[in-house]
C-alpha cells in the first residue's frame, strides 16, 4: 500500500454520499506497498479502506479483482470485500482515477514468520485455490515468465548499477528458466502475491488474505513458489527448509500436490524470485518525488535468486528426519 494521491475532505464527502457508511471521522493514509494509494477510513458506523488505482491496475483488470474478493467472501473465505454503494456498485472515481471502498478485515500481518505461521499460510493459501474455483472471470498473468525476458531488457542499466555483473547474470538466468519452465501443469486463479504483510492472523491461526491486486489465472503451484520465497527465507538470506516443509505441509493439508507439480517446484521457485526482483527493479528507480511509499530492495530477491541459481533443489527437500 502506498499513497499517491491525496483526497481532500470535500472530495471524501462527496464520495462517501453514495454510500450508507455514515459520516466520515478519520482519513489515514498507508504507507506500506508500491501499488496503489490506499487509506485507511473510519466513519461513524466502521472501519475500511479506501484504495485509489494507479497507474499499473489497468482499470478494465478491476471488475476481475472485486468481483473475485466477492466470490471468495460469498464461499466463506475471509477476504477483504469491496462495498457496494446504494447502486449495487463498486468502482467511483477520485480525481478521474477508479477508487473502491473495501472492508476492514481483522487480523495481524507477522514479520518474522515461524514455522508454525508458514504451515497456517499453506493452508490458507489452499484454501483459496478452492474458494476461487468456479469463478468465472479471466485474467492472463502479465507479468508471468513469457513476459520476463522483455522487462529485463528495459531494466539492464539498472540492474547493473545496482551491482556490477548483474546484469549478465539475470540474463543467464532468464535462458535458463526459460528452457526448464513447465508447462500443463494443475491451474486455476492464484493470488500472485501472497505475502506475510497480506495474510492476517488471529491467536496463531489463518485469518485472511487481502490485496488481490495481481490475481490471474495460472500454474496453483506458480502461486505456491511465490509464498516459498516469501515466507521460508531468512533475513540473511539462507533458505529455511523447516519453514517450507510446514508451509507446503500446511498446503497439501487441503490439496494434496501432484508429482509434476512438486517436480517443477525448483524452476518455479526460481521464476517466482525473477518475477518480483524485475518488478522491485523497476520499483527502485521509478517511485515518484514526494509519493508516501516505501519501494522494497531489488537485492533481497537477488539474493533468493542467488541461492535457487547454486542449489535448484532446495525446494525439494524430503520428509524431516
Amino acid at each position: 500500500m502506498a499513497v499517491y494521491t491525496d483526497i481532500t475532505d470535500e472530495e471524501l464527502t462527496q464520495l462517501l454520499s453514495d454510500f450508507d457508511l455514515g459520516a466520515p471521522v478519520s482519513l489515514k493514509g498507508v504507507a506500506e506497498g508500491v501499488e496503489n494509494s490506499n487509506f485507511l477510513l473510519e466513519t461513524e458506523i466502521g472501519r475500511y479502506f479506501l484504495t485509489i488505482y494507479e497507474k499499473r491496475v489497468r482499470e478494465a483488470d478491476l471488475p476481475f479483482f472485486l468481483g473475485l474478493m466477492h466470490w471468495l467472501a460469498d464461499r466463506g473465505f475471509p477476504s477483504a470485500t469491496p462495498i457496494l454503494d446504494r447502486r449495487g456498485e463498486t468502482l467511483k472515481r477520485v480525481r478521474g482515477k477508479p477508487a473502491a471502498i473495501i472492508s476492514f478485515l481483522p487480523g495481524l500481518s507477522v514479520r518474522r514468520p515461524t514455522a508454525a505461521h508458514c504451515r497456517e499460510a499453506g493452508a490458507g493459501l489452499a484454501w483459496l485455490h478452492q474458494a476461487a474455483e468456479g469463478y468465472p472471470g479471466r485474467r492472463a498473468n502479465d507479468l508471468g515468465q513469457a513476459a520476463w525476458t522483455g522487462m529485463f531488457e528495459g531494466l539492464a542499466g539498472d540492474a547493473e548499477a545496482l551491482k556490477p555483473g548483474l546484469a549478465a547474470t539475470i540474463r543467464a538466468d532468464l535462458k535458463r528458466i526459460a528452457a526448464n519452465w513447465p508447462a500443463n501443469l494443475p491451474s486455476g486463479v492464484i493470488h500472485e502475491d501472497y505475502f506475510p504483510d497480506n495474510v492476517f492472523f488471529q491467536g496463531g491461526r489463518f485469518a485472511g488474505a487481502i490485496d488481490f491486486y495481481f490475481a490471474c489465472v495460472d500454474a496453483l503451484a506458480y502461486d505456491i513458489a511465490v509464498a516459498l520465497n516469501a515466507w521460508c527465507f531468512e533475513p540473511d538470506g539462507s533458505f529455511n527448509i523447516t519453514s517450507a516443509r510446514a508451509l507446503i505441509g500446511g498446503y497439501e493439508s487441503r490439496r494434496p500436490l501432484s508429482d509434476a507439480e512438486r517436480a517443477a517446484l525448483p524452476v518455479l521457485a526460481h521464476g517466482a524470485a525473477m518475477r518480483f526482483f524485475l518488478t522491485r527493479l523497476h520499483d527502485w528507480g521509478a517511485t515518484p518525488a514526494g509519493a508516501l511509499v516505501r519501494p522494497k530492495d531489488p537485492l533481497e530477491y537477488e539474493r533468493k535468486l542467488a541461492v535457487h541459481r547454486a542449489a535448484p533443489d532446495l525446494v525439494l527437500f524430503g520428509d524431516p528426519a
